[in-house]
């Protein structure tokens, strides 16, 4: 199979563990007879840097005409002197809207060799933990009106959403859930919030043709609390724009391993992009410290997702278990007795390990 993937490294470490997610589609391609078509785009800081705007004409249609995107990060301190629109990370709003991508899928998986990283009590965590948040990603607040009034003194930012808008991301949710323990959690604040409202009218309705999913709503602020309180309740959350970006930091957080969490932005078809949740890391940039396991771990959901490559995705998350078993560690997932090694050598181990 030839695979056509716009790859995006972006800003810090970007670049740096971009070159071992590529090392790992290498052995991927050996092992199982695929083909990648590499092309490289600029977003982000870089882009501003060499061309003015974070997100260039050419990037967008770049990634357009591909079958995927891979995305190390962009931003960083050197840029936040600039305004809202000119920001680095304006790139990824661009890039979510103008390629179509409304769903974002961010696993919280626990890796057992990593448990005693988690901040929770162990009985809270027994048995593991595996929470996918489901994100509405081109609506609600982020997207919605916004503005001052003419002296400045006064703000306001619009949360709207339309049936169409909730429906289908609804649907992948469910779809979602139904591959997994048949359980889904909807998360909203329809005691205050209309569009709340119309998304809890919207999942009953959905639930309907759904009759083997258990499905059950619980307002936000309960939902963060019960994150901390009891997370193994939870198998697949879906919530709006805003919830989902606080809450599934929140979830990837209580894994104690923000550098092992991958992402996937999806549109209706096989088409998405891909990126560690980890941020861009400037001061570790270049210097072989940063951990590549959660952008090789996108690559994984970029097969299973874009490419219905099931087996390939399955041995990549089985090579990284393997050399987390080995005792192989980055500095950000180190303990004691543990072997530490850098950036390069965490992606050759795992593209040995295929």
């Amino acid at each position: 199979m030839r695979m056509k993937v716009a790859l995006i490294p972006g800003d810090g470490i970007g670049p740096d563990i971009v070159a071992e997610a590529v090392k790992v589609m290498g052995a991927v391609g050996t092992k199982y007879g695929h083909k990648f078509d590499y092309s490289f785009y600029l977003a982000g800081g870089v882009a501003i840097d060499s061309v003015g705007m974070p997100l260039p004409e050419s990037t967008l249609l770049g990634c357009q005409d591909s079958e995927a995107v891979l995305l190390g990060a962009v931003g960083g301190p050197k840029w936040d002197h600039l305004g809202g629109d000119q920001r680095p990370e304006k790139a990824l709003l661009g890039l979510r809207s103008g390629l179509g991508l409304f769903c974002n899928l961010r696993p919280a998986l626990l890796y057992e060799q990593l448990a005693e990283a988690c901040p929770l009590k162990s009985e809270l965590i027994a048995g593991g933990l595996d929470i996918m948040v489901v994100r509405e990603l081109t609506g609600g607040i982020y997207f919605g009106e916004r503005g001052r009034n003419d002296a400045g003194d006064s703000a306001y930012d619009t949360m709207a959403y339309a049936t169409i808008e909730i429906d289908r991301i609804v649907r992948k949710a469910f779809d979602i859930a139904s591959k997994r323990s048949k359980r889904l959690m909807s998360v909203d604040k329809a005691n205050i919030l209309e569009t709340s409202r119309l998304w809890r009218s919207v999942v009953n309705t959905i639930a309907k043709e759904y009759p083997d999913v258990s499905v059950d709503h619980m307002y936000v602020d309960n939902a963060a609390m019960q994150l901390v309180r009891n997370p193994r309740q939870f198998d697949v959350i879906v919530t709006e724009n805003m919830f989902g970006d606080i809450l599934s930091d929140e979830a990837s957080m209580i894994t104690g391993s923000i550098g092992m969490l991958p992402s996937a932005s999806l549109r209706s078809d096989d088409f998405g992009m891909y990126e560690p949740i980890h941020g861009s890391a400037p001061d570790i940039a270049g210097k072989d410290m940063a951990n590549p396991i959660a952008t090789i771990l996108s690559v994984a959901m970029m097969l299973r997702h874009t490419f219905a490559c099931e087996e390939e995705a399955a041995a990549i998350e089985s090579a990284v278990g393997a050399v987390l078993d080995a005792g192989w560690r980055t500095g950000d997932i180190m303990s004691k007795g543990m072997r530490q090694i850098g950036t390069k050598e965490m992606g050759t181990l795992i593209a040995q390990k295929l």
